[in-house]
């Protein structure tokens, strides 16, 4: 135990933000996992809960192996991974399938391990990764409209055009990560308002098409319009969910039902995922949504720091491009177990149910944990070099 500590870096809060989120997952999803197992599907509690578990532990691993990598690498590794990102996202877009009423192209099997994957989440992280390498090479260099539309805007483009017609609440956050990162690189404001124009155009046009050929894309634009109405009127399927993630939360008052005593769990067809956050409330109280609340702004505060801390810009605005999501996400979730925002299928990070997001959310605290690291050690060959003992000693 004693050596894995030993061979743990970067920021050390980061790592216990990450690992009190984890445990603290436990016991929501597995109450929340008998709404899965006693409705029909086959499965069990422990199952669910056993799966869980394997997801984080697999998520942990990801974290400390990315964490080792010197970040300088993920320069290189952004551009060669575009490709194979916009390749996966073409693919999984060209099944064209549905299953029990959800679009079936958000994800793709893994035939050997018979695992499904989501692919928009790793073109997320990458993404972000490559806009960072982007600003950071021009951050000297006057920037111009348009030398940075092929080498900057067409792959983000790109990526969000494939997102959008299975996925629109992640092309949305995604869209508006990129203008928050380019916008703390340094990218005009004037360029900014164009490429906003441009993106808001394009959602015109794409909604349009979809209108007036149903058939390409099937019931994409109608579920967004049924969501949005759901949202105003509280009706239809995403009305009924949110009537009971706000009776969830009402009925957890301050202190909570308990662990596994949640009621509403039972009628919350997303509870152990995209409404877990209200399973939380009901059983833990306003006190445990307070304490997940405060745990996610206290990784966004560390997020921070170790940007600040971080010695290039490239470190810098890696950072805030693959950690700022995560806290994003977090705090959307919220927002719409609350009637905050409507519906929007995003999980909370670390704490919902489910493999690709817990691994891409590793993902990118393996970076940010990568940029710590480098941080830490600079620090320490500094201080051994202001002591000319320990490097003799060392020499000896």
């Amino acid at each position: 135990m004693q050596a894995i500590f030993k061979n743990i870096k970067g920021d050390k809060l980061i790592w216990a933000i990450a690992a009190l989120l984890a445990v603290f997952s436990f016991l929501p999803v597995y109450s929340a996992a008998s709404n899965l197992a006693y409705g029909g599907s086959g499965a069990s509690t422990f199952t669910d809960f056993a799966k869980h578990f394997i997801h984080l532990a697999l998520g942990f691993v990801v974290m400390f192996g990315v964490h080792k990598v010197p970040y300088r690498y993920f320069k290189g590794l952004s551009i060669v991974m575009m490709p194979v990102v916009l390749i996966l996202l073409l693919i999984t877009l060209l099944q064209g399938t549905t299953m029990a009423g959800a679009n079936a192209s958000r994800w793709i099997n893994i035939p050997i391990v018979n695992m499904s994957f989501q692919p928009s989440t790793l073109a997320f992280v990458v993404l972000m990764v490559y806009v960072a390498r982007y600003m950071s090479k021009i951050k000297d260099q006057v920037i111009t409209f348009k030398e940075s539309i092929l080498p900057l805007w067409t792959p983000v483009f790109l990526v969000l055009v494939l997102i959008l017609p299975a996925n629109l609440s992640t092309a949305a956050i995604m869209f508006v990560m990129v203008l928050m990162l380019v916008f703390l690189g340094g990218y005009p404001i004037r360029y900014l308002a164009v490429i906003l124009g441009a993106g808001l155009l394009g959602l015109t046009f794409f909604v349009l098409v979809a209108k007036a050929f149903p058939d390409a894309m099937p019931n994409r634009v109608d579920t967004w319009m049924s969501r949005i109405e759901s949202y105003a009127d509280d009706k239809g399927e995403d009305g009924y969910q949110i009537e009971k993630a706000k009776i969830a939360i009402a009925s957890g008052g301050v202190q909570g039902l308990g662990p596994g005593k949640s009621k509403q769990k039972h009628f919350l067809p997303q509870s152990s995922s995209d409404f877990i956050f209200a399973i939380i409330v009901e059983e833990y109280g306003l006190l445990g949504g307070f304490f997940l609340m405060v745990l996610y702004l206290w990784l966004l505060f560390r997020i921070v720091i170790a940007s600040q801390k971080s010695d290039t810009i490239f470190g810098k605005l890696l950072v805030l491009g693959v950690g700022l999501p995560i806290v994003f996400q977090a705090l959307i979730n919220m927002a719409v177990a609350v009637e905050l925002f409507p519906v929007t299928g995003q999980t909370l990070p670390l704490i919902s149910s489910g493999g690709t997001s817990i691994w891409m959310t590793c993902l990118a605290l393996g970076i940010v944990l990568s940029v710590s690291a480098k941080r830490e050690e600079i620090k320490e060959q500094e201080e051994k070099e202001d002591n000319p003992l320990e490097v003799l000693s060392e020499t000896i």
